[in-house]
C-alpha cells in the first residue's frame, strides 16, 4: 500500500485542513479516523497500546487516525508524524505506519472505535467517524433544550437541506468529561440511529462514507445551528414548519425519523 498517494488518505489530509480553516479546531482540537479496506497483513507493527476494550466486530480492522496532542492544520505538512494507521487487536492497537515522532493514537480512540462498530452495522459503507468543536451547533447547547427531539427539530426548522441531509435527526449528549469508554459507549449508542451526536459544551461527531461526507454532513447541521444563533432571540415571522417539512419529505421521497414530526 502506497500510503501518501493512497486517494482516501490524500481526502483525510485535506479534509484535516478544512476542519482548521472553518475554525473548528483550536490548538489540538478535533480528531478523524477512517476504517481502511487494504490489505496490509503484510505489514509488521511497529509498537503496541493496550485497549481497555475492543468492539469484537473490530478485531483485526485497520483504521487510519489523528495523533494525540495533534493539530488538524498540521497533518498536511507532515502526515507521518501526525497521523497513524492501527490495526486493531482483543487488547491492543497495533501501530503499523505512522506517529513517528512517538505519538499515540487520539485520546477519543475508544469514541472513534465504538462508533465505528456500530455505523457500519447501519450501513457498511460508512468508514468515516469525524469529531469537530463547531462552533455554533456548540453554542447551541448552552442556550437550547438538549433532548434529541428538540435539537433536531430545531436544525430541521433552519434550513431546507437539513432535513434532506440529515432525516435520521440530531443526537446530543449532557456534558460529560471527554476521552473515556464512557463517553465513547454513550456516543456509539446514539449513533446506532443518527449519523451526528453534539456533545454540550463541547463539539459533535458525525459519521460518513468518506471524510468529505462526513465533514459535509456536519458542515449542514453547524450552517442550521449559525442561523439559528442569529435568529432566536429575534420575532420570527416566517419558519419551515412541520407541514412544509412534510411537504419537503413528500416531494423528495425522504423517510424522517419516527416520532419527531408532529
Amino acid at each position: 500500500m502506497d500510503i501518501l498517494n493512497n486517494p482516501v488518505i490524500q481526502e483525510l489530509i485535506r479534509t484535516s485542513a478544512t476542519i482548521y480553516t472553518h475554525g473548528w479546531a483550536e490548538r489540538n482540537g478535533g480528531n478523524i479516523s477512517m476504517l481502511l479496506d487494504d490489505d496490509l497483513s503484510g505489514m509488521t507493527p511497529i509498537k503496541s497500546f493496550p485497549l481497555a476494550f475492543t468492539p469484537p466486530d473490530l478485531t483485526g480492522a485497520c483504521i487510519v487516525i489523528t495523533g494525540s496532542g495533534k493539530y488538524l492544520k498540521n497533518v498536511s505538512l507532515d502526515p507521518e508524524s501526525n497521523l497513524g494507521i492501527l490495526r486493531i487487536a482483543e487488547d491492543r492497537a497495533e501501530l503499523l505506519w505512522g506517529f513517528k515522532d512517538g505519538s499515540s493514537p487520539s485520546s477519543e480512540l475508544a469514541s472513534h472505535l465504538f462508533t465505528h462498530s456500530v455505523r457500519r452495522k447501519a450501513d457498511p459503507m460508512h468508514h468515516v467517524v469525524t469529531h469537530t468543536h463547531a462552533t455554533n451547533l456548540v453554542a447551541m447547547t448552552f442556550i437550547h433544550p438538549l433532548s434529541d427531539r428538540a435539537f433536531t427539530k430545531t436544525l430541521w426548522s433552519m434550513c431546507t437541506e437539513c432535513m434532506m441531509f440529515f432525516p435520521d435527526g440530531v443526537s446530543v449528549l449532557p456534558w460529560m468529561p471527554c476521552g473515556t469508554d464512557e463517553i465513547g459507549r454513550k456516543t456509539a449508542d446514539k449513533m446506532r440511529d443518527s449519523r451526528i451526536v453534539v456533545w454540550a459544551h463541547h463539539g459533535v461527531f458525525g459519521a460518513g462514507t468518506s471524510p468529505d461526507d462526513a465533514l459535509g454532513l456536519i458542515e449542514v447541521a453547524e450552517k442550521a445551528a449559525e442561523l439559528y444563533m442569529k435568529v432566536y432571540d429575534k420575532e420570527i415571522l416566517s419558519k419551515i414548519d412541520d407541514t412544509r417539512l412534510r411537504e419537503l419529505c413528500d416531494a423528495q421521497n425522504i423517510i424522517p425519523r419516527a416520532g419527531y414530526l408532529d
